[in-house]
């Protein structure tokens, strides 16, 4: 089978980066599976931990939708526009490393903890009376099993982490492309930059607010997701304060690979264009430096 697309291509040039991120999914779905340490509660740590059992304002399937493909489909307009399948390619790229490293960080910081969430009460009493072993004093749970086991993951926040992951790495990607580091000082640019940040922290502050977490789970789970897809995203692009912030490391590594590929005809991404387009932005920079 012969692949002739550039994206093609270029997605088989990784093929090892896609099974990275398949093998780090299994994990991460391996870590899911597994029983979390039970932390010992007993009678006087209940206080705490008898808020109302009430359902997510935002469902775990809604945070792939708000963190994964939201920014892919801005990658995706950002593609049509300039038709840079590396600046495709290697943004979704970024953002599945971004998020899958980003889970598992957080759910084996979660098995490992077993911290009960706010919550746990109802979930180990359903009905509202509590039972404690005699000689240990630790709960003995008549709840439902999975719910119980939900109940002992509360540190950190998982929907935090994933959404800063996600929507961090978006952040990081809109401050190359629109060029809010331009030193013209536009309000307006930043607070497109700032926009998916403010919407990861209302994903946060929800989980506060239904009572799912505590609030500092929200806070390591929101640190988690930004050092993470921070380091993704400079792992691919320069830092956006660079002349050249507007595309991936390697778009330039193949405008340098191509100069010696030209004279034999077999160079996968046509480079004239893409020469052009870079001396242009160059051009650019330039002269906003003497404006």
């Amino acid at each position: 089978m012969t692949f002739q697309s550039p994206g093609a291509k270029l997605a088989i040039s990784h093929m090892h980066d896609w099974l990275v991120i398949l093998f780090l999914a299994a994990i991460d779905g391996g870590l899911n599976m597994i029983e979390p340490f039970h932390r010992y509660v007993g009678k006087d740590m209940m206080q705490d931990l008898m808020f109302p059992f009430q359902e997510d304002t935002i469902p775990m399937w809604g945070v792939p939708i708000i963190s994964i493909i939201m920014p892919i489909l801005i990658f995706i307009s950002f593609y049509f526009v300039r038709r840079d399948i590396y600046d495709l390619h290697h943004a979704t790229l970024g953002l599945l490393f971004s998020s899958i490293i980003t889970g598992v960080i957080t759910d084996a910081i979660k098995d490992a903890v077993g911290r009960p969430r706010p919550n746990f009460f109802q979930r180990c009493f359903p009905d509202r009376r509590p039972v404690f072993d005699k000689e240990t004093g630790d709960v003995i749970c008549t709840g439902i099993h999975l719910v119980i086991k939900e109940g002992y993951k509360s540190f950190p926040s998982g929907h935090t982490s994933w959404s800063f992951a996600g929507l961090n790495f978006l952040s990081w990607y809109l401050s190359g492309k629109i060029r809010v580091f331009d030193r013209r000082g536009h309000v307006g640019k930043l607070s497109i930059v700032l926009l998916p940040l403010l919407i990861a922290a209302l994903v946060g502050v929800s989980r506060v607010d239904d009572y799912w977490h505590h609030w500092t789970d929200v806070l390591v789970g929101g640190l988690i997701g930004m050092i993470v897809s921070s380091t993704c995203y400079l792992l691919l692009f320069p830092f956006p304060t660079n002349p050249h912030g507007w595309a991936p490391h390697a778009f330039f590594y193949m405008l340098d690979s191509e100069e010696g590929q030209s004279s034999q005809g077999d160079s996968q991404i046509p480079s004239l264009m893409r020469i052009e387009h870079s001396l242009e932005m160059d051009q650019m920079e330039n002269g906003r430096r003497f404006v």
